[in-house]
């Protein structure tokens, strides 16, 4: 049985933003989350600009420049709660310099962010291992590379 999800996917006014409504259908963004999920969850994507995710990532990170992708995790239990905000030009540049569609660079970031909101980490070294190899599994499970 699949895990409930109240999903809502915001797309703020940036440059190049059709481009990456075509990337990021409702569909595929629904499929990619639920895939990540171990329970019910309320989670909100946001695609930004750059001006956005920079100061987002300074404001809550203390990080003074854009990043792919920040999670926002409040509630894991019962119902996981977070918002994913993800940084349209960071991402389209990695995808560029990664050799990845921006579909499936997206796809990697939504699982990553989706992993976050529930308590995945990846500071230490062990920890990243573990979480890149769930990635990974869930990747495969979605029909795309190793994204790493």
């Amino acid at each position: 049985m699949l895990n409930e999800l109240t999903l809502s996917l915001q797309f703020a006014k940036f440059e190049d933003a059709p481009l990456h409504r075509v990337a990021l259908s409702r569909h595929k963004v629904t499929r990619w989350i639920r895939h990540a999920l171990e329970s019910t969850a309320e989670i909100t994507v946001r695609i930004v600009g750059a001006e956005e995710g920079q100061t987002l990532n300074r404001d809550y990170r203390q990080k003074d420049y854009a990043t792919n992708v920040l999670t926002f995790d409040y509630t894991m239990e019962p119902v996981v709660t977070a918002d994913l905000v993800l940084c349209a030009p960071v991402v389209a540049q990695e995808a560029k310099e990664q050799g990845k569609t921006l579909e499936a660079h997206y796809a990697h970031l939504i699982v990553h962010g989706t992993l976050h909101a529930q308590g995945w980490d990846h500071d230490l070294e062990e920890d990243a291992e573990v979480m890149e190899m769930r990635e990974t599994d869930i990747m495969a499970r979605l029909g795309f590379d190793n994204p790493y």
